[in-house]
């Protein structure tokens, strides 16, 4: 026997158009809703209430009939149960759209009419609701899901700190992740993993126990949005639309998502690394003048870096770095050699590395002089979660004075350092991190 809930969900997206449908008459209107529509979206909000409890409903019901627990992971269910229950395998979504571009206009013309909505895009939304939390919200449609991937790509091929953290995805019906670490902040002994300890013990001798202590990092996927205003013009033009969205959309997210590692607040957005409780700020030199790098400071850095982060470290300057870097030199005797030399010398390109590590210059990074000039970081110990569906929507009043259709975009994702704290190491009192920045030169 089919199951129920596919039915209840056609329902429920019907009722949303017609929410939708009166909520833009009104739009349209100087005097906002009348008290007919105002009791119109009253009933409708109800229905759809009551929808949302009815598909939880049959889905467990449906759940039931084939014995099967409660689901709250449908990528735990066999290909045989998906198919019972009309679970769609999450990387099998409908592909129904040749390009973005197309999808997009199809996107474009919901919202210019609802009624008229693309059948593609429903067939697309009906399958995904099987495997989501609820309805998107008023306009929104999700990205067919080769397409979302290959934005996806593009955001993390344009920015360029993502794709160097521990990312992991999230399941279809999960807001967040939590994860059980280590609460591990020194390697004296009685510290190490949190409390494990280890004895020589002698014949016959009497065993000492010992246990980790564990904490738990819990992330919240947050939303990262962006608007795109597209010309009447250009939507005439699907694969110029196509081009300057995947570029223009690629470029601004994967700054955003840059900028919040690196100094994220972690209210409403990932949590970043500078300023963080984790991360080692190397003091500046006695005397040493205002907005410069020294070579005792590159090397103090370098000195507290987990041994373990070594291999992975990198430098992340801002560009105004570079001269101070040209001039490091380590004194010796009277004279002195150069700490950094660009391969092939100042004539070429300036990328090399720095005690052996890369050099990237990034916009994030603070103005010199400040801290966050200069760090030295191993994004391996950063992590990050996201959602896969990258959702769209578009709407044809934002901008309608300019004659364009406005596209919103929407990411689900969230990120913090793995560690809360710096690291004692086993013998000495400097702490050290996966994250080494320099304190403000002043």
């Amino acid at each position: 026997m089919p199951a129920l809930w596919p039915k209840l969900v056609e329902q429920h997206a019907e009722q949303k158009r017609e929410a939708d449908t009166i909520l833009k008459a009104a739009e349209a209107q100087e005097s906002g809703l009348t008290d007919e529509q105002r009791e119109s979206l009253a009933k409708l909000n109800a229905g759809m209430d009551q929808l949302e409890a009815d598909i939880k409903e049959a889905r467990a019901a449906s759940a039931r009939d084939l014995n099967l627990p409660a689901i709250a992971d449908p990528a735990s269910l066999t290909d045989d149960q998906k198919a019972a229950l009309n679970q769609p395998d999450p990387d099998k979504l409908p592909t129904p759209f040749k390009s973005l571009g197309q999808y997009l206009t199809a996107v474009m013309q919901a919202g210019q009419n609802p009624h008229a909505t693309d059948q593609r895009l429903l067939d697309i939304q009906a399958a995904a609701l099987g495997l989501n939390e609820g309805v998107p919200s008023a306009g929104g449609f999700l990205v067919q899901t080769d397409f979302a991937a290959e934005l996806l790509r593009a955001v993390y091929a344009t920015g360029v700190l993502p794709g160097r953290t521990d990312r992991r995805p999230v399941s279809a019906n999960a807001n967040g992740m939590k994860i059980n670490a280590i609460d591990e902040t020194s390697r004296v002994d009685g510290s190490r993993q949190g409390g494990v300890q280890a004895y020589w013990t002698g014949e016959a001798g009497s065993l000492t126990s010992s246990k980790p202590t564990f904490r738990q990092i819990e992330l919240n996927l947050q939303k990262l949005t962006g608007l795109y205003y597209a010309t009447d013009e250009e939507l005439k033009d699907a694969p110029n639309l196509e081009a300057n969205v995947t570029a223009f959309f690629a470029e601004e997210f994967g700054f955003k998502l840059d900028d919040a590692i690196v100094r994220g607040t972690g209210a409403g957005q990932p949590l970043g690394f500078l300023g963080h409780a984790g991360t080692v700020s190397v003091a500046k030199e006695a005397g040493q003048a205002a907005a410069t790098i020294k070579a005792e400071n590159v090397q103090k850095m370098f000195s507290r870096v987990l041994p373990r982060s070594l291999g992975n470290a990198e430098w992340y300057i801002n560009q105004a770095c570079w001269p101070q870097l040209f001039q490091l030199a380590q004194v010796v005797g009277v004279g002195g050699v150069p700490i950094f030399l660009p391969p092939g010398g100042l004539s070429a390109a300036p990328f090399g590395a720095l005690l052996g590590r890369p050099i990237t210059p990034i916009e994030q990074c603070s103005a010199l002089g400040t801290v966050g000039d200069i760090m030295l970081a191993d994004l391996s110990q950063y992590i990050m979660i996201e959602k896969g569906g990258i959702e769209a929507a578009s709407s044809m009043h934002v901008q309608f004075l300019t004659d364009e259709m406005t596209f919103r975009f929407i990411l689900r994702t969230d990120g913090q350092p793995k560690r809360n704290a710096a690291l004692t190491p086993f013998k000495g009192s400097d702490t050290q991190s996966a994250f080494v920045t320099l304190a403000t030169r002043a």
